[in-house]
């Protein structure tokens, strides 16, 4: 029974084969960033400039490119996760995506569309909160959206205004929160 080698499991391998072979494999599974290549590339020993000339050859044909990675990236998180900006961005810088790149990707989400979605998130769990006295129902909805990186101004404004709709008295609220 012969056994297959991988070039990055061979003492002897090219390193820039031990590169290519990383970085296809890695965005096989999923798209990558250029720093999340980089990263596991030098775990397998790969020297920087072999590092730097393979991803700026992947870069030149399209297939690393943390411009799109970013803009996919908010687009799903915001989509499916209900992720807010500030969250997405941690998440891309996280991700080793540049400052500008982030910022960039980020301001493509609507400050309306960011309240539209907290607004959905918080009546999706209104109604599990009914039994709870005001003042948890706010603590349990605010970490909601404070978790999901919403500003704490925002997060109270949406609150208040799903309890009062339910009637619920929020004078427990605070009214001077500035939404940032």
């Amino acid at each position: 029974m012969s056994r297959r080698k991988d070039a990055e499991a061979e003492p002897d391998a090219d390193p820039e084969s031990v590169a290519r072979s990383v970085a296809l494999k890695r965005l096989s599974v999923a798209p990558q960033t250029r720093a999340q290549l980089d990263a596991a590339m030098a775990r397998k020993g790969v020297p920087e400039d072999v590092r730097e000339e393979v991803l700026g050859r992947f870069a030149d044909v399209g297939l690393v490119d943390d411009a799109a990675f970013a803009q996919a990236w908010v687009e799903s998180r915001h989509t499916g996760r209900g992720l807010a900006r500030r969250a997405l961005g941690h998440e891309l810088r996280t991700r080793g995506v540049d400052a500008d790149v982030v910022a960039e990707a980020v301001e493509a989400v609507d400050p309306e569309q960011e309240e539209r979605t907290a607004r959905e998130l918080v009546a999706q769990r209104l109604p599990g909160t009914r039994r709870l006295d005001p003042t948890a129902r706010t603590r349990r909805l605010t970490g909601v959206l404070a978790r999901k990186g919403y500003p704490a101004g925002l997060a109270f404004r949406v609150v208040r205004e799903a309890l009062e709709a339910e009637g619920v008295q929020t004078a427990h609220l605070p009214d001077d929160i500035p939404y940032d």
